[in-house]
């Protein structure tokens, strides 16, 4: 986090006429030398994920043979496209990089872009560190022209650094090169959602919850728009599917791009109108007032409390998941219907439509499971921001131990994920069972809770970092990143047993199948233990607020 005081001494002595961006070079200046840091993980991510993916494909598909068999297995899985987008061409290196890395490295170049404006903006003001820098020439729209700017920043060095390293490992010169724009593009366009978000929201948080919100929902509906050929205006008005057509690798049309750039523009014009239409440190959507006294008795109810509205919120997001997935679950029957190439190899003595079936339905339940591990991470990340903002120290003064504050949280982690799981599993069964795939809701649900002890491995990795390693926060994802990757793109790499493994969701028995082996999840159960007994460990006997 900036460091206030060094901004603010750099700041020249206040005077009476202050522009309403003044002071705004020498703020940019000083934000990146002490934030800039924080975005450099965004950047190596994208550049490592599409670098990787130009190198390891001869590697891993070295004759055209393996080549057709990943455009195949691609081909007829649709939850697959939900998340990484169409094909263009699997055929070649563009082609596959374009596919692995499009959808997914846009993602996180507005992930940086929103916390990066957001950082600048709304959590200097919850943290008071915007008042000491207004007590200098600074004017009331330098923060968030600061914090616009750092974004655009990050974007531009994404794109350049990207693309030229993808070409300087084989990639092709165009293809390559429209790729790292759509990134830069991306991380625009979503820095103006969360300038505008940012004068909206009561709060940091609240800001934040906004503009992630939006990702998520148009990352979802360009998926899905793709998966079930939906009609092509659901596309083009989706900002995420303009970056979509340009299809690198395949027509590489860059004139899309300028829709982005109009869309940031159009964006920013209104985040800088409505900046100077809210109260400083509030929102254009301001806060109800509280009860006349707490409602939260003990570590538990304070817990509850602050998850509240962001959990009835993700139970929401995951009636519509379940939805979604529980589509996909119903046209695995298109797949194996007679004619299919799907069919042909079932009639070759690849398997049997029941295992196909079954193998199908734990996938779209893993994934949906991955996303359950999601919310508990965020708890778990909450109790450590709690903790930076000074607001652990006075429970403590109390009664309450460290252990029993600590324990409500991780709690409340754990069970989060049975109710999203619950609700989920339970849409996709209904749907299921009302298709030819041959199978009941009794049986599709508990499957979808067979993987909750997969999803608590996946939170203990967070319990573990938040307890004994907090300085590294950012590794409490670490299980849901490693999850997702295995889950999603280790089987189609042919990767081995044990690599698969170090996913928990891979252990998950397949209760829709006779005689299901439990023996792995045991293992990843006692995984679970571990980690949490780390945690907890960790917590009680490690200093609070120590960055």
């Amino acid at each position: 986090m900036t460091t206030a005081p060094a901004i603010a001494s750099a700041l020249p002595t206040p005077h009476r006429d202050r522009g309403a961006t003044t002071g705004a070079r020498l703020l940019l200046r000083t934000s990146l030398k002490h934030d800039g840091r924080l975005m450099a993980p965004w950047v190596l991510l994208i550049t490592v994920l599409s670098v990787s993916s130009v190198i390891a494909y001869p590697l891993v598909f070295p004759d055209q043979t393996e080549r057709e068999g990943l455009q195949q297995a691609v081909a007829a899985n649709p939850a697959i496209g939900l998340i990484f987008g169409p094909p263009t061409d699997l055929l070649t290196t563009d082609g596959f990089n374009a596919w692995r890395t499009l959808a997914l490295g846009g993602f996180l170049a507005a992930m940086g872009a929103i916390f990066t404006v957001t950082r600048a903006t709304r959590v200097q003001e919850d943290s008071g560190q915007a008042e000491l820098l207004a007590s200098g020439v600074m004017g009331r729209s330098t923060r968030l022209l600061t914090g616009v700017a750092m974004a655009l920043i990050a974007g531009v060095i994404t794109g350049v650094l990207a693309g030229a390293l993808t070409v300087l490992c084989g990639g092709g010169a165009e293809a390559s090169w429209l790729l790292a724009c759509t990134w830069t593009v991306t991380g625009w366009m979503f820095a103006g959602f969360a300038a505008v978000a940012a004068q909206i929201g009561a709060d940091a948080r609240t800001s934040t919850a906004l503009s992630i919100s939006t990702l998520g929902t148009l990352f979802i509906l360009r998926g899905f728009a793709y998966s079930i050929e939906a009609p092509e205006w659901t596309i083009w008005i989706n900002p995420l599917g303009w970056m979509q057509e340009t299809q690198p690798a395949g027509e590489n049309l860059w004139w899309p791009l300028a829709l982005g750039v109009a869309l940031t523009g159009i964006l920013l014009a209104v985040a800088f109108r409505l900046e100077g239409s809210r109260d400083f440190g509030q929102g254009l959507l301001k806060p109800g007032p509280g009860p006349d006294r707490g409602r939260a008795r003990g570590p538990w109810g304070l817990a509850w409390r602050l998850s509240k509205g962001s959990a009835l919120t993700w139970t929401d997001a995951f009636v519509l998941l379940g939805f979604i997935f529980g589509y996909f679950a119903t046209s695995i029957v298109d797949l194996i219907e007679p004619g299919s190439p799907m069919a042909a190899a079932l009639a070759g003595g690849s398997g049997s439509a029941d295992v196909l079936v079954a193998s199908f339905l734990v996938m779209i339940l893993s994934m949906i499971g991955i996303f359950a591990a999601i919310p508990s991470v965020q708890v778990m990340l909450r109790v450590r921001s709690e903790e930076m903002e000074d607001r652990v120290e006075p429970v403590m003064a109390g009664s309450v131990s460290r252990p029993r504050y600590y324990g409500a949280n991780v709690l409340l982690a754990l069970v989060l994920p049975v109710l999203y799981m619950a609700v989920a599993g339970a849409v996709v069964a209904l749907l299921a069972a009302r298709s030819d795939l041959g199978v009941e809701f009794r049986e599709v649900w508990v499957q979808a809770m067979t993987i909750v002890p997969a999803i608590w491995t996946l939170v203990a990795v967070s319990v573990l970092v938040v307890g004994a390693r907090p300085k590294v926060a950012v590794a409490a994802w670490a299980g849901v990143v490693a999850a997702f990757v295995l889950t999603l793109l280790g089987p189609s790499f042919g990767l081995p047993d044990w690599a698969l493994g170090i996913s928990p969701v891979w252990h998950v028995p397949d209760v829709l199948l006779s005689d299901p082996d439990w023996t792995g999840l045991m293992w990843v159960s006692l995984f679970t233990l571990g980690f949490t007994a780390i945690g907890f460990a960790g917590f009680r006997r490690r200093d609070l607020a120590v960055e």
